[in-house]
């Protein structure tokens, strides 16, 4: 089975050559689909001890997972956001989520605060695979979450201000 990459959003590069259409009826997607899509976005990945494709940016990862079994086989995008955040910002950091919850329809963001206190977030959709979805739905799907996955990223830094704390991470020490 392979991707159409016309219908792949571009990422800002060509898009690849056209290859044949998938199958037209419903397919049950598989983590040897996943790569292919990743590869043609461009995306780098790596499978981690557990099995899982988990892509990496500097400031978070996004794992593909593949759950359960049979007709109840559940395909999972999770995001695991690195920045870490202090335990009294909690409240600000769930109004933030709260809002983007209630705007958009993915990733759903929730917090985990560790046992050192730090807050990180956590960022998920999910679709139910097992009796088959349409090779197109499962694409665009994808596509859409990783993208609104970098997206939250972004508009997180905007809403919490977090621009100067990276800018100045970013400056290299000249020793003063």
């Amino acid at each position: 089975m392979t991707i159409d990459p016309s219908s792949i959003p571009n990422f800002g590069g060509q898009q690849p050559e056209p290859q044949p259409q998938g199958p037209a009826g419903p397919v049950v997607p598989d983590q040897d689909l996943v790569k292919q899509l990743l590869d043609q976005m461009e995306l780098k990945y790596v499978v981690d001890e557990e099995g899982d494709l988990a892509a990496p940016w500097e400031q978070f990862r996004t794992y593909f997972m593949f759950r359960g079994e049979g007709d109840q086989q559940i395909f999972s995008v999770r995001t695991f956001y690195d920045r870490p955040h202090k335990i009294d910002e909690k409240p600000q950091l769930l109004e933030s989520i709260d809002d983007w919850n209630r705007r958009t329809l993915w990733p759903k963001l929730y917090t985990h605060t560790h046992d050192d206190g730090t807050v990180r977030l956590i960022g998920e959709a999910q679709m139910l695979i097992g009796t088959g979805v349409s090779l197109e739905h499962f694409v665009s799907s994808t596509v859409s979450w990783v993208r609104a996955a970098i997206e939250f990223d972004r508009w997180l830094v905007e809403q919490l201000g977090l621009e100067k704390e990276i800018n100045e991470a970013d400056k290299p020490d000249d020793g003063q």
